[in-house]
């Protein structure tokens, strides 16, 4: 990428104007927040002195120079990033994420994206398809989430599916190890999700307004005693909402083990066995992974259904988890 540099002379009647003011007035492709900040890193001279003020006071015939930044490209670009592919054709594909990639390019992460990925194995032509920042993407999974996401190549199959998660006809499952023993073992969590009122990063179980999330829930398999000190849970989704899992088990009180917004200082982690707490702890993520995924295709018609085992992080876990002694203590040796 190039800069362009420029140089404006302050004129009679802008004598006096201040810095930032007078760059707002005169340099249209940038916002006067941009400027100011260029300003005040250094990145705007006056007579071939860098000056770091907004508010300088120019004077007649002061000459001000600044580069202006080569526009962003238009989309994201196309990387080499490997995929495990499950399934693919000229209509969609099916992709296992690993926990770590992030689906779209975000601030944050404009790079080295599922999307990057999907530019360059399928070609310049799913640029064209749906949004152009996020390129293919029906549905997402969030960045330390593993599974299985499916992801269109042509206009129609993503207006089609779509559709088919609009409807809620959509098969979702995913698997999650939680702190505790969700009671009954096996339920329904229904409620309304929508931004939470004041750490607007998070979603929240809301009283009022929000929109209608439904999880069923099932223990599959406890650790540690009764009450066990953690369970692994299959989730099947009715709908599909931002952190939906997440914020569900934390709504029953049982969070997903290792989730860094929702996960908080549980009574479980205050009461487990040392052992236990650093077995849990030190997953470095949340125990989160998608494992089923079905739909009907969008131009054949036929049922795809697609299952993946636990990645290898997950099932250490759930090992370690199963050599633990009622009470939750670990069990050493053979």
């Amino acid at each position: 990428m190039t800069e362009d540099a420029i140089s404006l002379e302050v004129s009679e009647a802008e004598a006096g104007e201040r810095l930032d003011r007078f760059l707002a007035s005169r340099v249209a492709d940038l916002s006067r927040h941009r400027l100011k900040q260029m300003i005040v890193d250094g990145e705007v001279a006056v007579d071939g002195t860098p000056v770091t003020q907004p508010a300088y006071r120019l004077r007649a015939g002061e000459r001000v120079a600044l580069a202006l930044p080569a526009p962003a490209p238009a989309g994201p670009e196309a990387e080499a990033i490997a995929l495990d592919i499950l399934y693919e054709d000229e209509h969609l594909i099916v992709i296992n994420k690993p926990a770590g990639l992030v689906v779209h390019p975000a601030p944050g992460s404009p790079d080295r994206t599922l999307v990057n990925a999907l530019l360059h194995h399928c070609g310049p032509g799913i640029a064209e398809v749906g949004d152009p920042h996020r390129p293919g993407i029906v549905h997402r999974l969030d960045k330390d989430t593993s599974g299985i996401l499916v992801a269109a190549r042509t206009a129609e199959t993503h207006a089609a599916l779509a559709a088919q998660f609009k409807e809620h006809s959509v098969e979702r499952a995913y698997k999650a190890v939680v702190w505790g023993e969700p009671i009954p073992p096996v339920g329904t969590v229904a409620t309304q999700i929508g931004r939470h009122p004041v750490r607007r990063q998070k979603m929240a179980v809301l009283r009022e307004g929000g929109k209608p999330a439904v999880t069923h829930y099932q223990v599959l398999r406890r650790f540690g005693g009764s009450p066990a000190v953690a369970c692994l849970v299959q989730c099947r989704l009715e709908t599909g909402r931002t952190h939906q899992i997440r914020v569900h088990m934390t709504h029953l009180g049982h969070p997903v083990v290792g989730d860094p917004v929702y996960g908080g200082k549980t009574r479980h982690a205050r009461r487990t066995f040392p052992e236990t707490k650093a077995l849990l702890g030190a997953f470095p993520r949340q125990a989160l992974h998608a494992f089923a995924l079905g739909f009907v295709h969008p131009v054949t018609g036929k049922t795809l259904k697609f299952e993946v085992d636990l990645p290898s992080d997950m099932a250490e876990l759930v090992n370690g988890l199963e050599r633990l002694r009622p009470g939750g203590q670990a069990r050493h040796g053979g």
